[in-house]
């Protein structure tokens, strides 16, 4: 895994054009340990930093064609480089033995519609000396980032957002509709960032620009819904073929390969392929905590003991506001609601040391329907059968009643009141667009500057508009997977120098997963119904029958104690949108117990670091 940086700027001087990147570089050193390029030709500068993974004495970059027109900074993998290679050998002379030059030969022979036979994770920057075209290029899902921003007289892009800062040297400014966005849904939409006029390219898309100022943005892959032809037994084992395939890619390395092991469905089953179809017994890494409702390790023992992995653990015990600050302000370089943000970079931390490739289950909730959140909504359907009279004192029965400060897959008073949360949205009529909500009263008394604020959300496939559940599984594998989990992920284990490779994200995988009949992956409040029916004999009945758990961190614990304490500190120090009063009521609230405020808090509480960094807005 790398960092990539590239940058058009006539107005700098060539010292400039160095200067700038080399900062960029060294803003994304944590990506690329290994090595370090740059590659100039006023008023163009294009970087790299390496971890090097494949070909580890060669594939330098930024990479030129033999005749120089093309030159390329890349990260990612590129799982299928080898079948590929054997198809471009005839049109092309290779100088190397790894994927990047691959990716060189394929878009400088057959252009963009190479793309689409690439099976991996990838953020590509191709500068076409020739005709001074930049492409720039996401996997399908999103797993690899690139920010850019378009200049007065060029363009700016680079793998996260500080090194993006840093090139376009100039003062970045808050984006409200964003902001918005952010505390609607606890995650910024695809395409969009906290900064105003800075963009992100859109997964499964490319980019084009020129120094006329003509961008052009393209989708080469979309997410495609229903079609599969055969039965389910069919499909079972067509599931279990492509996901043993899916693993086998994610091997391909020069160095050692481990896995992520948290106790639960999606990483014990990676492992269990692992161990059982492929015949590899690797490392295996998982966090614990002191707090029994949030730790995982009976079950990733259980895994790694019956598949004699070579298990490393580690236990978290409190929270590191130093880590969090960092993480948020160096590496994601916006606001980032989700608090598993932390326990992943504990578990990057450990992993890095024994390994630099970590397979993980990305992405298996999402495509085969894990949320309980699914659950709510298949309850949905049977509760708004009720008579309207039974319905209203439920659901005044549920607001008396104090919510629960334990975690959300132990208590079913919990549970009742997320339930209804998902009523409310549903009387809101909003579409589902990613799990955190705040229904339209809640979010004008949180910040009512921002009242008529936000970005258009994403469209969905028009066949999710009959199947709510189906609405929701793709909403998440569109929205909430590259803006949340990849974000986490790919921040997490590059703060540590480490490549994070998901499985379940293989394109055959995803494809097969969405062409399923939706019943087919739940049936009542039990999901996973796919990969129940084609991996039963790999994991052991005690993994398969327990309760969905999060990788979550007890935070409702933190905000009643010194965190809530800082939280009040930066609303007393930072201007921002946010109502002063209806935070505090919040907390208060929490503090209590009256409410589980813990997630809403966090996002809070983040936000305003990010915030009180931010320089002030100029006065118009």
């Amino acid at each position: 895994m790398c960092g990539v940086a590239f940058l058009y700027q006539p107005a700098y001087t060539a010292d400039q054009l160095t200067g700038a990147m080399r900062t960029a570089l060294r803003h994304m050193a944590h990506r690329g340990p290994d090595d370090q390029g740059l590659w100039q030709n006023p008023p163009v500068a294009i970087g790299h930093r390496r971890l090097a993974i494949i070909d580890l004495g060669a594939s330098r970059q930024p990479m030129h064609d033999s005749h120089g027109r093309f030159v390329l900074t890349y990260n990612g993998e590129v799982y299928n480089y080898k079948d590929l290679r054997r198809d471009l050998e005839q049109h092309w002379t290779f100088q190397t033995q790894g994927d990047t030059e691959v990716v060189l030969a394929g878009l400088a022979t057959q252009g963009i519609g190479f793309l689409k036979k690439m099976e991996g994770m990838w953020a590509i920057a191709l500068w076409d000396r020739t005709n001074r075209t930049l492409l720039l290029a996401r996997d399908r899902m999103g797993k690899k980032p690139l920010y850019y921003q378009v200049l007065r007289d060029g363009i700016a892009c680079a793998s996260e957002l500080p090194a993006l800062s840093s090139l376009a040297r100039s003062g970045w400014e808050e984006d409200l509709d964003s902001t918005a966005d952010y505390l609607r849904y606890g995650a910024y939409l695809p395409g969009t960032t906290a900064y105003r006029d800075v963009r992100e390219v859109l997964p499964g898309h490319v980019l084009q620009w020129d120094p006329s100022g003509m961008v052009r943005e393209s989708a080469y892959w979309t997410l495609s819904l229903g079609g599969f032809s055969g039965s389910l037994d069919s499909a079972r084992t067509e599931l279990r073929e492509k996901l043993v395939r899916a693993v086998q890619r994610r091997l391909v390395a020069d160095v050692e390969v481990g896995a992520f092991l948290s106790g639960g469905i999606d990483s014990s089953l990676v492992v269990g392929i692992l161990s059982n179809e492929l015949s590899v017994q690797p490392k295996t890494f998982t966090i614990g905590f002191t707090d029994p409702a949030y730790d995982e390790r009976q079950y990733a023992n259980i895994v790694a003991t019956r598949y004699r992995t070579d298990h490393y653990e580690e236990t978290l015990s409190d929270w590191d506001s130093e880590l969090l600050k960092k993480l948020i302000l160096e590496h994601v370089g916006q606001p980032f609601a989700d608090s598993s943000l932390l326990p992943t970079s504990f578990l990057a931390r450990l992993a890095s040391r024994h390994v630099k490739v970590a397979l993980s289950g990305d992405g298996g909730d999402e495509l085969f329907s894990g949320y309980q959140r699914y659950q709510g909504r298949a309850l949905l359907r049977w509760y708004t059968r009720l008579p309207k009279i039974v319905r209203l004192n439920v659901e005044r029965l549920i607001q008396r009643i104090p919510e629960p400060m334990a975690h959300h897959s132990r208590s079913l008073l919990k549970k009742a009141h997320l339930f209804y949360d998902v009523i409310k949205r549903q009387e809101a009529e909003q579409p589902y667009v990613a799990p955190t909500f705040y229904s339209n009263p809640f979010f004008a008394k949180l910040a009512p500057e921002l009242a008529g604020r936000g970005h258009p959300p994403p469209r969905l496939p028009p066949e999710t508009h009959e199947d709510s559940l189906l609405e929701m599984m793709a909403a998440d594998a569109l929205v909430y997977l590259p803006q949340d989990i990849l974000v986490k992920v790919d921040r997490a284990t590059m703060a540590y120098s480490l490549e994070a490779r998901a499985p379940f994200l293989d394109r055959d995988v995803v494809e097969l997963a969405f062409s399923l009949p939706r019943p087919w992956h739940r049936r009542g409040t039990r999901g996973k119904r796919m990969l129940r029916g084609a991996f039963a004999d790999l994991l052991p009945r005690s993994v398969w029958q327990r309760r969905k758990q999060g990788f979550g961190v007890p935070i409702h614990q933190w905000f009643r104690d010194r965190l809530g304490n800082e939280l009040e500190e930066l609303l007393s120090t930072t201007i921002s949108p946010l109502s002063t009063p209806h935070v505090r009521d919040m907390l208060h609230a929490h503090r209590l117990k009256a409410r589980d405020h813990g997630y809403r808090l966090w996002g809070l509480y983040v936000y305003l670091l990010w915030k009180k960094r931010l320089p002030p807005a100029p006065q118009s």
